[in-house]
């Protein structure tokens, strides 16, 4: 996912990593640090790194911790992934988190994410915002549109976005999924 965009000496972020399926494999070819807003997720991937890193010299770091107000200095990282983070927030933390991120990259740092897109089977709920919807679980799904994102990553200069659909059978019936890839640099 990073090949050829950072050199191997660089410093990763992952924002939201989840279990660390993403964490892993970034963890046995960079200085990687993971952050995600929920404990268990932190704790499940601090199980699933401990038991499937085979490179004890790779140090991985995990806490938890708010998209919306790192807690690392200016200019820290080299490159920062974040896979479906952005559309569980509201307008205005969208827009404080990528000042965060922008915050904490170093000049020439690589950015990489991927959102839902506005075509996706998923798209609706209680509407809260303009593309915006709270499910009945109480988390909110916010589905983008290209010209959105590039409005969102305004300083930044955008190398590659792209819409991926992908077709999935549920029941029986055909659905569409759809997300949106980002590769930008700042």
């Amino acid at each position: 996912m990073l090949e050829g965009l950072i050199s191997p000496s660089a410093r990763v972020l992952d924002l939201g990593c989840g279990n660390g399926r993403f964490l892993l494999p970034l963890s046995r070819k960079y200085e990687s640090l993971g952050t995600d807003v929920s404990l268990t997720a932190v704790k499940r991937a601090q199980t699933y790194i401990s038991k499937n890193n085979i490179d004890d010299e790779k140090k991985v770091e995990l806490l938890v911790s708010s998209i919306t107000c790192l807690p690392f200095s200016d200019d820290s990282f080299d490159a920062v992934i974040c896979f479906g983070v952005l559309q569980h927030l509201l307008e205005t933390e969208r827009k404080e988190a990528i000042s965060e991120i922008k915050r904490v990259m170093r000049s020439g740092a690589v950015l990489v994410i991927e959102v839902f897109g506005t075509e996706d089977m998923r798209y609706g709920g209680d509407a809260i915002e303009k593309d915006t919807f709270r499910r009945k679980s109480g988390i909110i799904y916010h589905y983008f549109t290209q010209d959105e994102i590039r409005s969102l990553l305004h300083g930044f200069d955008i190398v590659e976005i792209k819409d991926q659909i992908s077709e999935k059978k549920f029941h029986g019936t055909i659905h569409r999924r759809h997300h949106i890839k980002v590769i930008a640099r700042i």
